[in-house]
């Protein structure tokens, strides 16, 4: 694997294996009753809800959610998770509670809940939160467990070295709290490497602004958050990129296209926003909001 591949696995959570993946080579599962307990009440589930679960496992979390609500639907990849959690429920209360989903949580189409509970496979952490992030109708909150590095990513804030695209992104459409750290003795096998629980409660409403539009300026920011905007957007590349799109804005609006000298307009918006030395390491969301509006106002896109 390239370098830069093993950076890129490190910053979306890539890790071993817990509980609910499928395959019996890499799992992880939780065996303490007691963090499960804490885990679940961390949620504050009501009587009346529908509960989201990721990954079952061996049931131990699926039946402590299942004494709280109304109704539980888990998503489940391997089909032997889903046989031995049945068998703990069946001639129980609970039993008419319970709805499987087989297949991949990353693929399938969700239904509604009020809230997520889940020990999660870690490969899948970045993409999960994204996908949470965009259903709808918005939940009320989502408690789940990663590895320690992603968790602490969420929460990262601007001059913090883990600071990063999924921390202004994360924290864009979400408040993420870090709740509780889970030790590796706590599972079975024992994995490499520590975990957290953290609670993620998307803004409602989420911010008036295009996503796509967002993600892609934030991804130019902090492909180099530590050199200057200046140096970040006027390199050719990037330059090359803004005339593309600004001609494919245009040609999809039906608006007249300008004559522009591209770098000489990057450099008008970044002295006006006074961020021609500013470094995205640095920077708070309200700075690239800014930034971003600037941009589009004059005429440059992400997209």
């Amino acid at each position: 694997m390239p370098k830069s591949d093993k950076k890129r696995s490190r910053v979306h959570g890539l890790g071993p294996t817990p509980t609910g993946a499928a395959g019996g080579k890499g799992q992880h599962f939780l065996k303490n009753m007691a963090v499960v307990s804490k885990i679940v009440e961390k949620a504050k589930l009501k009587s009346t809800d529908v509960a989201l679960e990721i990954g079952v496992g061996t049931g131990i979390m699926t039946v402590r959610i299942l004494e709280e609500v109304k109704r539980l639907v888990a998503v489940e990849l391997d089909p032997r998770m889903i046989a031995e959690t049945l068998k703990q429920v069946q001639g129980t209360k609970y039993q008419n509670h319970l709805q499987f989903i087989h297949g991949d949580v990353i693929k399938v189409d969700l239904p509604y809940f009020d809230v997520c509970v889940a020990n999660i496979p870690y490969q899948i952490s970045s993409p999960l939160v994204f996908k949470l992030l965009a259903h709808r109708p918005i939940f009320r909150c989502a408690v789940i467990m990663f590895q320690e590095e992603f968790a602490l990513r969420l929460t990262a804030k601007p001059g913090d070295p883990l600071y990063c695209r999924l921390s202004v992104n994360t924290q864009l459409l979400a408040r993420v709290e870090q709740l509780m750290k889970v030790g590796k003795k706590n599972f079975r096998p024992p994995p490499k490497v520590e975990s957290r629980v953290v609670r993620i409660t998307p803004r409602n409403p989420p911010p008036p602004i295009d996503f796509n539009e967002w993600d892609g300026l934030i991804r130019l920011c902090f492909n180099r958050k530590n050199k200057t905007l200046r140096s970040v957007f006027t390199t050719k590349s990037v330059l090359s990129l803004f005339e593309r799109n600004y001609k494919t804005f245009c040609s999809l609006n039906n608006a007249e296209q300008m004559e522009i000298d591209m770098k000489d307009v990057v450099c008008t918006v970044l002295e006006e926003c006074q961020f021609s030395s500013s470094r995205s390491s640095k920077m708070d969301i309200d700075d690239f909001l800014l930034l971003l509006d600037r941009f589009n106002k004059a005429g440059i896109h992400f997209v």
